[in-house]
């Protein structure tokens, strides 16, 4: 015999041995279904955080700084302003899960207000959705009930009772923290 009628004959046996166990296969019954537990509600384990710990890299200095920001508050790092809207964690009998919707905004040279991100970071996989910056890098390290940074709430009240013993004076127009220009300054340059 020769090596290739060897090989056919191979060929040939293996061919009708996978025919003969797909048929087996395709005719066996059905598995049972495993009887199924019962469902816990969806989010039920989670936990609502007031604080979400961010940390970010200056990538000039090489400093790494790590910051707390509040719901809902927006704290600067460089020309980054970072704003948490919500921060979800799990008790820590669980899977260590830490999640944080992000809105992420650049002052560029201009003075202008640019959006650079917005969505999920993971405190898990930080590198899935931090935001990369030519100069800094920001990512979520985690959620947290407490923070040694004092609320905006009391810095908010301590300000107010100051106003409050101050002479009423006028308060700026509040001006849109999406997209702001640099005021425009008459031309005082000389034409002749």
């Amino acid at each position: 015999m020769s090596f290739f009628n060897l090989i056919s004959t191979g060929g040939l046996t293996l061919a009708a041995g996978l025919a003969v166990s797909t048929a087996a296969f395709a005719a066996s019954p059905a598995p049972a279904a495993p009887a199924a537990a019962p469902a816990a509600p969806a989010g039920s384990d989670r936990i609502s955080n007031p604080v979400a710990e961010f940390a970010g890299i200056d990538k000039i200095t090489g400093r790494i700084i790590t910051f707390d920001v509040y719901i809902d508050e927006t704290v600067q790092f460089g020309a980054l302003q970072v704003t948490p809207r919500v921060c979800y964690s799990r008790p820590q009998t669980e899977e260590p899960k830490t999640d944080s919707f992000v809105e992420v905004d650049e002052i560029t040279l201009d003075r202008k207000i640019r959006r650079i991100f917005t969505g999920w970071m993971f405190a898990e996989s930080p590198g899935l959705n931090a935001v990369e910056h030519a100069v800094y890098d920001v990512w979520l390290k985690e959620c947290k009930q407490k923070s040694d940074v004092p609320a905006p709430d009391a810095t908010k009240a301590d300000a107010t009772k100051a106003d409050a013993s101050k002479p009423a004076a006028a308060k700026p127009a509040a001006t849109s923290d999406v997209e702001q220009s640099a005021p425009t300054e008459p031309d005082t340059s000389d034409t002749n």
